[in-house]
């Protein structure tokens, strides 16, 4: 049977752009196993799966249903341990917990402030509402003064990836020679912003930018088929 993959979309359904999201699927790729995109916009979350979470992703696989990317990374690993590892072992997995917790704290923070306002411009207008509410709440600002800084921290963004930048001398991925889910943890971030603006994140000599663009090409090119905004 197909696992159903639940992932966050703008106005344009075709082009899903939550980070959490796009480690879902970059995963369910990696395991080799099929699955449909079933679209949803903020204000349709809570009714995917009878509400079992207040956030996607969410994947039903057969009678299961499982909320949160890293839930779902560890039970695709141990249900189809056939299959690629997405953690090459509890080692992995728990250096993949590191890793969320510093993508989360370092890029998220950086990216998600930057992008807002072309978060939002890409968003259908009952989903707007919705956002500018929650995100002004959250900022505690107007939505468009938020990226108001975001030329000016830009500097200290890049600098900030430089452990990521220093490991990338020693090997291609942050897996080693392959990728893993610590991979796509930071691929995710980067191309939530791809997807839904044109705001240059990083210098074109950047060998961060190397490696994101070989993730952009793994299992088939599914990240590049959807386009840069």
């Amino acid at each position: 049977m197909t696992i159903v993959l639940y992932e966050l979309v703008g106005k344009d359904p075709a082009r899903p752009f939550s980070p959490h999201c796009w480690k879902a699927a970059m995963s369910l790729a990696h395991k080799q196993l099929d699955f449909d995109r079933v679209p949803v916009p903020f204000t349709g979350v809570p009714e995917v799966e009878s509400s079992i979470s207040r956030t996607v992703p969410v994947i039903r696989d057969g009678d299961r249903v499982i909320a949160d990317s890293f839930d779902i990374a560890v039970y695709l690993d141990e249900t189809y341990p056939d299959r690629p590892s997405l953690f090459g072992g509890p080692g992995g997995q728990a250096m993949a917990r590191f890793i969320e917790r510093w993508s989360q704290g370092t890029i998220h923070g950086y990216l998600g402030a930057a992008a807002l306002v072309d978060i939002h411009d890409s968003l259908a207008p009952v989903d707007q509402a919705y956002f500018r509410e929650s995100r002004e709440k959250r900022f505690g600002r107007r939505l468009e003064d938020v990226p108001a800084t975001r030329e000016a921290g830009l500097e200290a963004f890049r600098a900030s990836l430089a452990p990521l930048r220093s490991m990338l001398d020693y090997q291609p991925y942050i897996g080693g020679t392959s990728p893993l889910f610590a991979d796509y943890i930071v691929f995710g971030a980067f191309q939530w912003v791809r997807v839904v603006s044109p705001f240059a994140l990083l210098a074109s000599d950047d060998p961060v930018l190397d490696w994101f663009e070989r993730c952009l090409d793994l299992h088939g090119g599914l990240g590049r088929r959807v386009e840069a905004a």
